[in-house]
């Protein structure tokens, strides 16, 4: 089984990349010569951390019959001071909003996305450390 995305070049440092047939604008800060027209690459490796966990924890939980009212998650992430700058950390937080939550449940979802279900988690962790949280709201 392949992934496969395409990126082409727009101007200056924009780029427009079709994922899954989905138009992603990317580009840099004006100061490297970008426009502001779209995210960092580095920033969307956070997010394809945070949206593959969060499908997980959210597919888990609707089998396990937990009704949540507010589901977010936040991804820090650590970079080298050296080029090539690379991440060499990442703290994701699960926050949740709900009637009487059962945190036990919250956890295993968790627990289960992180260590069987998110590929993007697996990728990571070979390379860099992964720590996550999770907090009731």
């Amino acid at each position: 089984m392949n992934e496969s995305i395409n990126l082409k070049w727009l101007d200056k440092m924009a780029f427009e990349g079709e994922v899954n047939g989905f138009k992603i604008m990317l580009d840099a800060s004006a100061d490297v010569g970008g426009t502001e027209q779209g995210p960092r690459p580095k920033p969307m490796m956070m997010v394809a951390l945070a949206g593959c966990t969060a499908m997980d924890v959210i597919s888990i939980l609707n089998k396990m019959r937990v009704e949540v009212d507010h589901f977010n998650v936040n991804v820090e992430g650590e970079l080298t001071e050296e080029h090539p700058k690379q991440f060499i950390a990442m703290h994701i937080t699960y926050e949740f909003k709900g009637k009487e939550l059962p945190m036990d449940k919250l956890e295993k979802a968790v627990q289960l996305s992180q260590d069987k279900y998110c590929g993007v988690s697996a990728t990571y962790r070979k390379v860099m450390k992964l720590t996550h949280e999770i907090k009731i709201l």
